[in-house]
């Protein structure tokens, strides 16, 4: 299993860093200043290291300058590096991040929404997000989690396991892990409903033109903007 990541993104700050000139972008990069500015996390959640970020931009930079015009900015490049820079950058424009097993999202996210799931692949689909959150906004947090370790309990019994913890001692674990990332997985949907957000979609060891911001691939984006 690998896991599906989801951030938030601020819009309007991701769209200030990728109208910004490379080289100025190099400049703010190596003298702070771009760490000054970065939008402030939500305490409740993660999101990649400041310096782990700054190090894999100035890294792609310092490797492959000159396949830049540094006077233009990442979107008028015509780099094939511009998604990766393009995915560093939206990380960097983060708020906050979610992530868990793919295999865990056919008990989190798919008894709400109407699209039929065929693969974990689907949950890399924006829309299937869309409908989550339209379904989740209309509950509250502890409906939403016991509505999960219920279904987690259904499904079990269904395939003839044990729910005594004497006989499994992962039961305890697993239900409380469930009923964590629920309540965080809730929180963060929640919160991800502020209009000048996008959500940035994606998982582990996925190509970099093949994340989503908001509703189109870092692909479809960098090719309306050349």
């Amino acid at each position: 299993m690998v896991e599906v990541i989801l951030y938030i993104v601020d819009r309007h700050y991701l769209s200030s860093l990728l109208n910004t000139p490379i080289s100025q972008l190099i400049v703010t990069l190596n003298n702070g200043e771009l760490r000054k500015n970065r939008p402030s996390a939500y305490s409740d959640f993660h999101r990649d290291f400041d310096v782990d970020l700054e190090g894999e931009l100035l890294e792609l930079f310092d490797r492959n300058l000159e396949l830049f015009d540094a006077d233009k900015n990442i979107l008028n490049q015509h780099s094939e590096l511009n998604n990766d820079i393009y995915l560093i950058l939206a990380k960097w424009s983060s708020t906050a991040q979610w992530s868990c097993w793919d295999a865990r999202l056919f008990l989190y996210v798919e008894p709400y929404i109407d699209s039929p799931i065929t693969g974990v692949s689907d949950f890399l689909r924006p829309s299937i997000w869309d409908q989550f959150q339209d379904s989740v906004s209309k509950l509250d947090q502890k409906t939403f989690t016991e509505s999960v370790i219920l279904d987690w309990m259904n499904r079990r019994e269904k395939l003839d396991e044990t729910m005594e913890p004497s006989e499994d001692p992962m039961i305890l674990p697993t239900m409380n892990s469930h009923n964590n990332l629920s309540k965080s997985l809730f929180n963060f949907i929640k919160y991800s409903k502020n209009h000048d957000f996008d959500l940035l979609l994606g998982r582990e060891y996925l190509d970099s033109e093949l994340w989503y911001v908001g509703h189109k691939s870092l692909q479809e984006l960098q090719e309306g903007s050349i």
